[in-house]
Formats: structure tokens, sequence, C-alpha cells
């Protein structure tokens, strides 16, 4: 049985905190930042790269050691100051706080740990090993990469606007359904496959394989 659920959150113009200034900080705030969140970080010392983001206003930063009231009002808390008391101390007050934390690499105190992500536009695809081996999510990420070539970003932004063309004029929740699904069903016919495993493949293997995808699709 997975020790997780897998989940992806909206976190736009939600307050989050990274505690912490280093290269993994640098790393954590960018893909908040990427996902539209209202970041904060707490650290003395900062890297370039986050000065950078400081400077442009960016990020929030309070240039000093971490306090228990600084996870107050965050939805999702991050301690990466790699020193064992401190980020003992960050969970512990994210916990008071009804904040969700990560502690890097330290699972056990962890709400939540991150997945090794293949990101092509909204589609996102996500990894994990549950902590067990992040060197092998990364390597899962990696083989495929080379199965969703960046043309699936403009598929799923294709799909995304036949979907809502043909749910505008269902009548029913059933008839809803089945317009998504036939949506999803001639993107993917349509959508040309450039891999040289694919083009050989006999069509009704292919047919079976897209019907796969089709169904991961309408589950998730």
């Amino acid at each position: 049985m997975p020790d997780y659920f897998p989940a992806f959150l909206d976190l736009r113009s939600r307050r989050c905190l990274v505690v912490g200034g280093g290269a993994i900080a640098e790393r954590k705030v960018r893909a908040l930042l990427d996902c539209g969140a209202d970041v904060v970080v707490v650290s003395p010392r900062v890297t370039a790269g986050l000065d950078v983001l400081i400077e442009d206003g960016a990020i929030h930063h309070r240039r000093r050691e971490f306090l228990r009231s600084d996870g107050r009002g965050c939805a999702l808390v991050i301690a990466a100051t790699g020193v064992t008391t401190v980020d003992t101390a960050v969970a512990a007050a994210a916990r008071r706080a009804r904040a969700l934390i990560n502690v890097v690499d330290r699972p056990a105190q962890c709400d939540f740990i991150f997945p090794s992500v293949l990101r092509r536009g909204e589609l996102q695809v996500a990894v994990s090993t549950g902590g067990r081996s992040p060197a092998l999510a990364r390597e899962i990420r990696r083989r495929l990469e080379r199965t969703l070539g960046p043309e699936y970003a403009e598929l799923v932004e294709r799909v995304g606007a036949a979907r809502t063309r043909a749910r505008a004029t269902a009548k029913t929740r059933v008839a809803r359904l089945e317009a998504g699904e036939r949506a999803a069903a001639l993107g993917l016919a349509r959508h040309p496959d450039r891999r040289p495993e694919m083009l050989s493949l006999p069509s009704p293997r292919r047919e079976g394989l897209q019907t796969q995808i089709v169904q991961t699709a309408r589950t998730y």
C-alpha cells in the first residue's frame, strides 16, 4: 500500500514559507513561484539567485533567523536549512499553524514529499517512490520525457478547448462526461506520435495504447 496520497495543490496567491537560503531552498522557491504562490523566505543569508528574486519583488524576505510566528497564515512550509534542530523547530511550528510541512531529506517529518515532475505546459506527470529512491523516480521521469515530448503541451490546450465546447452543449452529467471522453479520444487520434518505436507499431496496438491513455485521463 502506498505511503502517500497523490494530489495536486492549488497554491495560487497563497502564502508559502521557505526557511533556508541555500541552493535547495532556491529550487523550492522557484517551483512555488511557477505555481503562482506568494512566497516568503526566512534566512539571514541567501543565494545570488534568491537575491535577484528579492530585488525584483518576486518574493518576500525576512533577513533573520526563523521565529515560530513565521508559519502563521501559511498554507505550506518548507524547512530547508539543513540544520536538524532548526528544521525540527520549523516543522513543529508549521503543525501548530496547521500548515503542510516538508522537511528536506527527512520524510518522517513531512506531511508531503516532492515527486519528480515531468512538465509539458499544463500537463504534469509526477513520479514518486514514496521517498525510497528519489534517484529512481528521476530516472523514470527522464524516460517518460522521451515518450511525452513538448508537443503534448499543445495537445492538452487543444483537447481542453474542445472539451469545453463539447460540454457546453451537453444536457446531462452523463452527456458531459461522454463529451470529455470524445474530445480526449479525438485529440489523441489526431496527435502525431513521432517516436520511431510507435510509428512501427501495428495499428491495433497503437489504438490499444491510446485507449489506455484516454482511460488514464478520465480517471485523473
